[in-house]
């Protein structure tokens, strides 16, 4: 059994490969080396993936998650998939490593994230060769659902929304300002923050809202697809929930700057796989 891995802050997709190509998909918490120690990474392994397989079978794991931004973060995370699939040997990678592989293949392209954070890179079809830093969710994530999280509860709490938006966003939070601001300052924050997407993509036609995320999505084209050198001459390609739900929204921002669109892929786990089961084959 091989195991391709997928995790972000808020879930980690795990395929099961079971000889051939019999896949099973499973699903954790999400977690981050920057945020979780290797006790933490294998508890959650052992409470949520163990039982659903027998470790001693796994032969190889490709891991890509979030956070993973050097040798140091890579094993914290190794060194607990080590622990937990011991006979297995370990591949710890970028989350932006595996959105080139699962969008652009083999070929060149600007690969990028929008998710519960944001990122993305100029990949050569085997590399990496250029990334615009992601600042992370208190100074960046332009474009994610952290960030449009925070744009809409600023909006709310400075009194900015429009009174029929307000109006809704109360009544789907009963549990007003106060106990909102007190769980932003708990562990976690940022997966909290991109849960206030949903109102947003329930009201998507309104255009305060398109405004909104328009604004966000076109501050991460500017200050991240944008800089790369022939950025205009390469597909951009995009993984994560908030590229899927709000597309129409994005590939307008795109059009606007000229830029090629290329695939948009909710999931990348199954294309990821792609990838490396050609390999095997």
């Amino acid at each position: 059994m091989v195991i391709i891995a997928d995790c972000g802050s808020t879930k980690c997709d795990w395929l099961l490969v079971h000889g051939g190509r019999n896949q099973q998909l499973e699903n954790t918490v999400g977690f981050s080396p920057f945020f979780h120690s290797t006790a933490d990474i294998l508890n959650i392994i052992r409470e949520q993936l163990l039982e659903k397989l027998d470790p001693q079978e796994v032969e190889r794991v490709w891991f890509y998650g979030t956070g993973i931004h050097d040798e140091h973060r890579a094993e914290i995370v190794a060194t607990a998939l080590r622990e937990a699939f011991p006979q297995a040997e370990v591949e710890v990678e970028h989350d932006l490593l595996a959105a080139a592989r699962a969008t652009c293949g083999r070929s060149a392209g600007i690969a990028c994230i929008l998710g519960t954070g944001s990122n993305s890179c100029y990949y050569d079809g085997v590399k990496i060769l250029d990334n615009v830093p992601s600042l992370g969710w208190l100074l960046g994530d332009e474009g994610s659902g952290t960030h449009l999280g925070k744009k809409l509860l600023r909006s709310w709490f400075y009194r900015e929304l429009p009174a029929d938006l307000a109006s809704l966003f109360e009544a789907e939070h009963p549990e007003g300002p106060d106990a909102i601001k007190d769980r932003i300052y708990e562990k976690g924050a940022n997966a909290y923050l991109a849960t206030f997407t949903r109102f947003l993509g329930e009201n998507v036609q309104h255009p305060y809202v398109q405004h909104l995320v328009s604004d966000s999505l076109g501050e991460f084209l500017d200050r991240h697809v944008c800089k790369y050198q022939g950025f205009q001459h390469v597909p951009v390609h995009f993984v994560g929930s908030i590229a899927h739900h709000f597309q129409d929204g994005l590939f307008k921002c795109m059009e606007e700057r000229r830029l090629k669109p290329g695939v948009i892929v909710r999931k990348p786990i199954y294309p990821l796989a792609d990838y490396h089961l050609i390999s095997l084959d």
